[in-house]
C-alpha cells in the first residue's frame, strides 16, 4: 500500500488576504512624515530645514553652509538657518521619523503564513512500505482581526514622531539664537573690559610715577596697582567666557574645519524703540505649542492601546492550521481507492491562569497617567507662556533705565570731571574714578541689553514650543528681530 497526503491550502491566503489592509502612501513615501514637519517650521521661526539621506545632498547642504558663514560676520538669523541645515542631531531626529513611518508600514502589512511540509516512511511501495508527504499552512487569526487597531496605534506614532521632530527643530533654533546672544554679549563685554583696562593702565602709571617723586604713598600706589591686577584676571576671564560662547555656538551650528572661520559682532543690536503686548498669549500657546500636541497625540495612543488590550485581553493567541488530506491506496489486484480528507486545527492560549485582568488594570493606568500628562502640561504652558511675557516687558524696561538713565548720568559726571581736571579743581584720579564709573555703567547697560534679547527668545518659545523643556526661537512678529550689530567682529 502506498500513501500520499497533499494540502490542500488554497483557500486559506484568499482568506488571509481579504483581512489585509492597504498600505497608506504616507509611509511609503521617500522621506516620509517630513513634508509635514518642514511646513510647520517656516510660520513659527521663518526659517527652513532639510532632510538630507544621500551623499550628494549632504554635499550640496556643506557648500551652502560654507558659503553663508567662511570668514563673514554672521546674524542670528543666518546661525539659526546654519544649525537647522547643518546639525547632525537635528537629521538624527528627522530619520526618527522615518523608522517611525517604516513601522507602521510593517504594521500595516500581514503577517506571514507558516507553511510545514514532512516526509514520513522510508522503503519501496512494492515491499509494503508506509510512505507520507504531509503539508500545513498556519496564521495567527488575532493578527488579522487586530491589525487594524495596530494600524492606529502605529498611526499615532507616526504623527508622534512627527511632531517631536517639529520640537527638536524649535528648540535647536532657540538655543542657537540664544547662544549667538551669549557669544555676542561676550565679546561686547570684553570691549568695555579693555576699555577699562585701557585707563586702569594709565592710573596706575601715573600712580607708579607720583611714588618716586613722593607725591602719593605706597598705599595710594598699592591701591591703584591692586585695581589694575583685579581688572587684569577679570578681562582674562571674560576673554576665555567669549571663546567658550562662541564655541559654543559653532557646536550648534555643527560647524568644523575651515567652517569655524567666521565672526560675531562685537556688540548687541540697540534695543527697539518699543514693544508691545502680546494678546491673547494663553490662547496662542495652547493652540500652537508643539509639545503640547505631542502629549494629546500619545493620549491618543494609549485610548487606541486600551481598545486592543480590552480586544485581546482573553485570548492573546489565536492561530488556525488548515489543509487536506488525500489518501490513495492500491491493492495488490490493482485496484485503486482514493480518500480525501479535509483537516482545520485552531490553536490558541487557555486562559486558566492569566485572565487578562491585569493587562488591562495596566492599560487602564497607562491611559489616566497620559492624561494627567496632558493636564499638567495645558497648565504648565499657560503659566509660562503668562512668564514669559512678563519677563519680556520688565526685561525691556530695565535695558530702557540703564540705556536712558544711568549711562546718561555717568557720562554727565565724566564730562564735568574732565571740564574740572582741565580747570585743576580736581586730580587725575578722580577722573580716572569717573571714568571707571561710566565704564562700568556700560557694562552693566549692555548685560541688561542681553537679558532682553534672552527673554525675547523666551517669549516666541512660550508660544511655540521648545524652550528650556524644547523651544522654539524667534519669529511670529511679536519681538524686535535680532540682526548683526555693528563692528568688526570676533
Amino acid at each position: 500500500m502506498r500513501v500520499s497526503k497533499i494540502p490542500l491550502v488554497l483557500g486559506l491566503p484568499l482568506f488571509l488576504g481579504a483581512c489585509a489592509t492597504a498600505v497608506p502612501g504616507s509611509y511609503t513615501e521617500p522621506k516620509a512624515g517630513f513634508a509635514n514637519v518642514a511646513s510647520q517650521i517656516t510660520p513659527a521661526i521663518g526659517k527652513r530645514t532639510v532632510f538630507a539621506e544621500t551623499q550628494a545632498e549632504n554635499e550640496a547642504l556643506k557648500k551652502q553652509v560654507h558659503s553663508m558663514v567662511h570668514q563673514k560676520t554672521i546674524s542670528a538669523d543666518t546661525a539659526v538657518q546654519v544649525a537647522l541645515l547643518n546639525n547632525k542631531g537635528l537629521q538624527a531626529s528627522y530619520v526618527n521619523v522615518g523608522l517611525s513611518a517604516a513601522e507602521a508600514w510593517q504594521q500595516s502589512t500581514p503577517e506571514n503564513p507558516i507553511v510545514s511540509i514532512g516526509v514520513l516512511g522510508i522503503g519501496a511501495p512494492e515491499l509494503g512500505a508506509y510512505r507520507a508527504i504531509e503539508g500545513l499552512i498556519r496564521s495567527n487569526v488575532l493578527d488579522a482581526t487586530t491589525r487594524k487597531q495596530r494600524m492606529a496605534i502605529a498611526d499615532a506614532s507616526f504623527r508622534q514622531a512627527q511632531l517631536n521632530a517639529v520640537n527638536d527643530t524649535l528648540a535647536l533654533a532657540n538655543q542657537t539664537r540664544k547662544a549667538w546672544v551669549d557669544a555676542v554679549a561676550a565679546f561686547e563685554a570684553v570691549s568695555y573690559l579693555r576699555r577699562a583696562k585701557a585707563t586702569s593702565d594709565a592710573g596706575s602709571e601715573l600712580a607708579m610715577r607720583l611714588g618716586e617723586t613722593g607725591a602719593l604713598n605706597k598705599a595710594g600706589q598699592a591701591r591703584e596697582q591692586a585695581f589694575n591686577a583685579e581688572l587684569a584676571g577679570q578681562l582674562a576671564q571674560a576673554r576665555l567666557n567669549a571663546t567658550r560662547s562662541k564655541e559654543a555656538l559653532t557646536r550648534l551650528m555643527g560647524l568644523w574645519g575651515t567652517g569655524v572661520d567666521y565672526y560675531v559682532p562685537d556688540a548687541l543690536p540697540s534695543l527697539p524703540r518699543s514693544v508691545g503686548r502680546v494678546t491673547d498669549i494663553e490662547a496662542k500657546a495652547l493652540r500652537n505649542r508643539v509639545d503640547l500636541r505631542v502629549a494629546k497625540v500619545g493620549l491618543e495612543a494609549q485610548a487606541k492601546a486600551f481598545g486592543l488590550t480590552d480586544q485581546t485581553r482573553i485570548v492573546s493567541d489565536l492561530e488556525i492550521v488548515a489543509g487536506a488530506e488525500f489518501e490513495r491506496e492500491v491493492e495488490g489486484s490493482g485496484d485503486i481507492e482514493t480518500k480525501t480528507l479535509p483537516q482545520v486545527e485552531v490553536e490558541f492560549a487557555i486562559p486558566i491562569y492569566d485572565t487578562g485582568k491585569a493587562r488591562m488594570r495596566k492599560a487602564e493606568l497607562s491611559y489616566l497617567q497620559a492624561a494627567n500628562v496632558l493636564a499638567e502640561k495645558a497648565v504648565n504652558v499657560r503659566s509660562e507662556a503668562r512668564g514669559a511675557e512678563a519677563s519680556y516687558h520688565a526685561a525691556y524696561k530695565i535695558a530702557r533705565h540703564y540705556r536712558d538713565v544711568l549711562v546718561p548720568l555717568r557720562t554727565t559726571v565724566e564730562e564735568e570731571g574732565l571740564l574740572s581736571y582741565n580747570g585743576m579743581i580736581t586730580n587725575t584720579f578722580e577722573l580716572l574714578t569717573d571714568v571707571r564709573e561710566k565704564l562700568a555703567a556700560s557694562l552693566e547697560a549692555a548685560n541688561a541689553k542681553r537679558e532682553f534679547y534672552m527673554a525675547q527668545a523666551d517669549l516666541t518659545a512660550a508660544i511655540y514650543g521648545g524652550g528650556e523643556g524644547g523651544a522654539g526661537a524667534g519669529a511670529g512678529g511679536e519681538g524686535a528681530s535680532l540682526a548683526a550689530g555693528g563692528g568688526a567682529g570676533h
